[in-house]
């Protein structure tokens, strides 16, 4: 078949599959108003959709080298956008970004104009060069640039952290979205969505994702546009939320004004100030206050127990209490101060969403006569997340490896504006989303009584995303008394605004489906990394197709597993995990990928330093100031948040590149020229 009939024929079988789509969210409308139930709606949602990834993934199944690890280099331009698109627009993404602009207001743009920028430096910089080398993974193209198996095998373990931090975030993500939809335990709930995870990627590798994240980008983005424009149409009459959220904003201020400044909202403040100024007394009497803390309870726990008509659930509430007492001094000193801070973070007026940074910090000298820094520190913070993200996202392996299926360097150019555009659709939408989402939140729930709060308040609370305290005790619900955390924005806005069910499973499929399309890449790719960058091209040139498939399919399953328990345990919000994955690949990979194409002095032992150098220092920076590891901010440089830490990496790695590359032998002749070759393609042939 030639290539012009082969995107044709693709064209109309992804639009039936669109129209096929958009019948089958009507249909569930229309059972849902003839009594179809909210969790039967949940479940087809789910299974509906794990079952359609599961069917391409048995139709693309294949035992050629070339389609499991490149889909045959024949992977159309545009279609090639739509699944970079679905690969990229992960959890994070999809879950996380509204979420984060919702909870930071102007500082989240952090995300939207570093992850924007990272695709003009993929398109400008590797994409159509990595094409022209040719091979299958970043790995790969690092041991055919640089030479020798060491710089590949640096390579592979900078992508399999990278990649295995990514993938951590896209399990949790699964989690929470089954756990809602479908009731059972997170923990569970993250091991279930492994099925429709491995059922892709193990049975048809590369060629199978690539079909499987065309489908899933077109039921996420009607998913995450769907809302959106309802709301639009709700709050403004006009069903374009791109243009129309600014109005709202302006409104929003306004409210914001009148909320924060109420008696009510200013006394709950004053409490947590209280709760903060208390918790700080225990630390500073620490370990005496701990012995009389549990001695408080102990008692508590016996006088109810003792009493003839104590209610059940204040004695577990009690015993509760004393088991989360901390066991030692040490144990104290870090969860005491935790709490501290939440209380006082709860006790600030908060920050205008519009308003770019912070006028005064949690922590500033209770003394005074100390100039405020929390601005200059939010500011910090924003370029480097900016920095980070750009670079990390021009670093990427699982994203790298996408222009790898393309059938020309002009194809794989051409994809970088595909997958720009259709990411573009989401990105300038996730703004509008968090302004209608708040618009709503500050209308028709705070204020409300907490006895009467909507199901979907519980319902989020049992999964550990929405907390409410009454801590002045009226009974009514004050904005500083409502916790919701960032990855409850967008999977809760349908239930907030009284949209029908079936939008909020259909925004449950989507973010299912974004989970899933990025979870397959790296998976994919940290599979890649280990079979055949590691075992075939190290260990064992001579292994037949078969046995380089059987690995390849093991790493993917037993990393999985390992990725699907780690993510149990629940170590941080989805976007600070994936945050953390681009500062790993900017500070690992991108001096060593830039160079490898544009410098042809750099050499092998200039590469493994860079990536060496610039990952420990990212690593360890993160090890120091993430609680996740023990760290405290406490030991930050120059303030800079752990999810910024290839800031640091990057420039180390950049530096050792250039420094040893230039202090050692230049690599061969043939290697220059091949990377001379390579810097000035031409963009109309293969």
């Amino acid at each position: 078949m030639t290539q012009p009939t082969y995107n044709r024929r693709l064209k109309k079988l992804y639009a039936w599959y669109t129209l096929g789509f958009i019948l089958f969210i009507l249909l569930l409308a229309g059972a849902e108003r003839l009594g179809l139930s909210q969790r039967m709606i949940g479940y087809i949602f789910m299974f509906a959709t794990i079952g359609l990834y599961a069917g391409i993934g048995m139709m693309s199944r294949t035992a050629d080298m070339v389609e499991y690890y490149v889909a045959g280099r024949r992977v159309p331009a545009i279609f090639n956008g739509m699944a970079t698109g679905a690969d990229w627009m992960s959890a994070a993404s999809f879950i996380g970004m509204a979420g984060t602009l919702y909870h930071d207001g102007y500082q989240g743009l952090a995300f939207v104009l570093g992850w924007t920028g990272g695709f003009c430096l993929v398109a400008l910089f590797l994409a159509p060069y990595l094409r022209k080398f040719g091979q299958y993974t970043i790995p790969d193209f690092l041991g055919a640039r640089y030479g020798g198996n060491l710089a590949r095998f640096v390579g592979a373990v900078v992508a399999i952290i990278a990649s295995f931090t990514y993938v951590v975030a896209q399990i949790y993500g699964v989690g929470l979205i089954t756990s809602r939809v479908v009731g059972i335990d997170f923990e569970i709930g993250a091991f279930v969505g492994l099925a429709g995870i491995l059922v892709c990627s193990f049975l048809g590798g590369m060629r199978a994702v690539t079909w499987t994240q065309v489908a899933q980008y077109i039921i996420l983005i009607i998913a995450y546009l769907l809302p959106v424009v309802i709301l639009s149409q709700k709050v403004t009459g006009i069903p374009v939320p791109q243009v129309m959220y600014g109005s709202v904003l302006e409104k929003l201020g306004v409210k914001e004004k009148q909320l924060f400044d109420s008696p009510k909202e200013v006394e709950a403040r004053a409490t947590y100030l209280a709760k903060s100024v208390e918790f700080g007394a225990k630390i500073q009497a620490l370990p005496a206050s701990l012995d009389a803390e549990r001695k408080k309870l102990t008692a508590r726990v016996e006088t109810l127990k003792d009493a003839s008509f104590a209610p059940a659930r204040e004695i577990f509430a009690a015993e509760q209490a004393l088991r989360e007492l901390p066991k030692s001094e040490a144990e104290a000193r870090i969860k005491w101060d935790m709490v501290r801070r939440t209380y006082a973070e709860k006790s600030e007026r908060p920050l205008a969403h519009a308003e770019a940074y912070p006028g005064k910090s949690v922590d500033k000298d209770a003394k005074g006569g100390k100039e405020d820094k929390a601005p200059d520190i939010a500011r910090r913070n924003f370029i480097a997340l900016v920095v980070c993200l750009m670079f990390g996202t021009a670093a990427l392996p699982h994203v790298l490896m996408r222009y790898y299926t393309t059938y020309s360097v002009r194809e794989a150019r051409t994809s970088v504006f595909w997958s720009l555009f259709f990411i573009s659709l989401l990105y300038f939408t996730a703004p509008a989303y968090a302004v209608f989402a708040k618009w709503e939140v500050y209308n028709n729930l705070v204020g409300t009584s907490i006895a009467s709060l909507p199901s979907w308040v519980a319902s989020w609370g049992k999964v550990g995303l929405v907390k409410i305290e009454d801590i002045n005790g009226d009974g009514i619900l004050q904005l500083a008394e409502l916790t919701l955390f960032p990855d409850v924005i967008v999977l809760a806005t349908p239930e907030i605004a009284g949209l029908p069910y079936v939008i909020s499973g259909l925004v449950a499929a989507g973010g299912l489906a974004a989970a899933l399309s990025t979870a397959d890449g790296l998976l994919l790719t940290i599979s890649n990394a280990l079979a055949h960058d590691i075992y075939y091209k190290m260990i064992a040139r001579g292994a037949s197709t078969q046995r380089r498939l059987l690995i390849s399919k093991a790493m993917l399953l037993a990393v999985a597993m390992v990725a699907a328990w780690v993510a149990s345990l629940k170590p941080e919000s989805i976007l600070l995990m994936v945050g953390l994955a681009f500062s790993i690949a900017a500070a690992g990979f991108f001096p060593a990928l830039v160079c490898g194409v544009f410098w042809q002095r750099a050499n092998q032992w200039g590469a493994i330093a860079g990536m060496v150098g610039g990952l420990s220092v990212t690593l360890y920076y993160v090890v120091i100031t993430h609680p996740f590891f023990g760290g405290s901010m406490t030991a930050a440089w120059f303030d800079i948040q752990p999810i910024s830490s290839g800031i640091f990496g990057l420039p180390v790695g950049s530096a050792a590149i250039v420094i040893v590359s230039l202090l050692t032998k230049p690599p061969p002749e043939e290697v220059q020229r091949l990377v001379e070759n390579v810097r000035y393609p031409n963009l109309a042939g293969t």
